[in-house]
């Protein structure tokens, strides 16, 4: 089936609509406001997962951050660690999933029946009975950055091309003209025409962070691909047999930054058409994610036209019909989950398991990958869908406003 032919006639709904659907849902980071339903509730809404490994290879560090200064004690909050020994398998899973009560107390457990209950927001967090882990949980200050107000604009002057007449190829993607290209990658670095600003500075969450050893979750493989969710509450007492929670229903997940609210739902569908692949997107098991292809190679073209050219977008099959030009992307960012090579100690590229696995040129070998707090990530993934580079496309923020760490706990800086 053509996975464009219902493009163009949302073309000019998407020019007309785009601010609202794209900004409102990036404004904070790159998960935040992404569904009515954890609008409703800020303590289940993810901003940002990040993964990677502590210097010495011994323990991997998570961090999730939640939109709400306080978490809920009407959720539960689970960090999901599948391993392998390749790039795409994984044949084992493992999880640390925290409830927190009333009085913001947190208590995990791991697949591996260790556990830890207390006051985890403290700088050293709470140590775990079998002492496999370490949790912290509380406010810090967001390491997300985003020139929220030079995104607007560039998508602004983008509008206008479509509006005013720019065509759009087979796949899907507009064939904007020298100056517009120019114009919207240029507005895109500015702040109200001057230098750009992290609209983000000083933003606080609430961060969930968990360092724990890496022979307690790499029992499939050295790889590691890790995802988080946030499940309502089951009934009270509901236990497996390992003592560990039952999940409660599944109701927001995410892992790499951008892919749901800046591919999924497609801005060039009705917001409420949207809104219902994106709640979808959050509560569909993992045997269900590759149905979410479709809904972002239907959007990666609108990326790759930003420079002014299409099909020179990182995967891009040029030599495939135009229905099949973005879908070797899609199918991977369909596997939306963060992946780590816990063979390595050394992380300074976002995406090195992915490049080192498809034998890019530029690719850190022996890197662990993952996210860190101080990566690009945002600028880097702009400018793979555009030019097919890890730089070239920014929105002119390539740091935030703190420095946070990668080898002292919690690693965020204080709000």
């Amino acid at each position: 089936m053509n996975l464009y032919r219902h493009t163009a006639p949302y073309l000019l709904s998407f020019a007309t609509g785009i601010a609202s659907l794209f900004f409102v849902a990036t404004a904070f980071a790159s998960d935040h406001l992404d569904t009515p339903t954890v609008i409703k509730d800020p303590a289940a809404d993810i901003g940002d997962l990040y993964a990677w490994m502590s210097p010495d290879g011994k323990r991997l560090n998570l961090v999730m951050d939640i939109v709400a200064h306080k978490f809920s004690d009407r959720l539960q909050y689970v960090f999901h660690i599948d391993s392998g020994s390749r790039f795409g398998t994984t044949s084992a899973s493992s999880i640390v999933i925290c409830t927190f009560d009333v009085a913001n107390n947190v208590e995990c457990w791991t697949e591996k029946s260790d556990h830890v209950r207390g006051n985890a927001n403290v700088e050293t967090g709470v140590e775990s009975d079998a002492h496999s882990f370490t949790v912290f949980a509380g406010l810090r200050d967001d390491p997300f950055f985003n020139n929220v107000k030079g995104t607007r604009a560039a998508y602004d002057v983008a509008k206008a091309a479509l509006q005013h007449g720019a065509s759009v190829d087979g796949a899907g993607c507009p064939r904007f003209d020298t100056s517009a290209s120019h114009t919207i990658l240029d507005t895109w670095r500015h702040t109200n025409g001057g230098p750009a600003s992290n609209f983000l500075a000083g933003w606080k969450t609430s961060a969930l962070v968990v360092s724990i050893d890496v022979d307690a979750v790499a029992r499939g493989g050295k790889l590691l691909a890790v995802w988080g969710s946030v499940h309502r509450m089951p009934r009270a007492g509901k236990r497996k047999r390992t003592g560990v929670p039952a999940f409660g229903e599944q109701i927001e997940r995410t892992a790499r930054p951008l892919i749901k609210n800046a591919l999924v739902g497609g801005p060039l569908a009705p917001e409420a058409i949207s809104d219902r692949r994106k709640e979808a997107y959050n509560r569909v098991s993992r045997s269900g994610w590759p149905a979410f292809t479709r809904d972002i190679a239907a959007t990666l073209g609108l990326y790759d036209s930003f420079d002014g050219e299409c099909g020179n977008q990182w995967l891009a099959n040029v030599h495939a019909a135009p229905a099949q030009r973005y879908e070797p992307l899609a199918v991977l960012l369909a596997d939306d989950r963060i992946w780590v090579n816990s063979s390595s100690g050394v992380c300074t590229q976002f995406l090195a398991v992915e490049f080192n696995a498809l034998h890019r040129s530029d690719a850190s070998p022996n890197d662990c990958g993952g996210r860190t707090p101080n990566y690009d990530a945002n600028n880097i993934f702009r400018s793979l869908l555009t030019l097919d580079r890890m730089n070239g496309v920014d929105d002119g923020v390539l740091h935030d406003d703190q420095q946070h760490s990668t080898s002292t706990f919690p690693f965020l800086a204080k709000p």
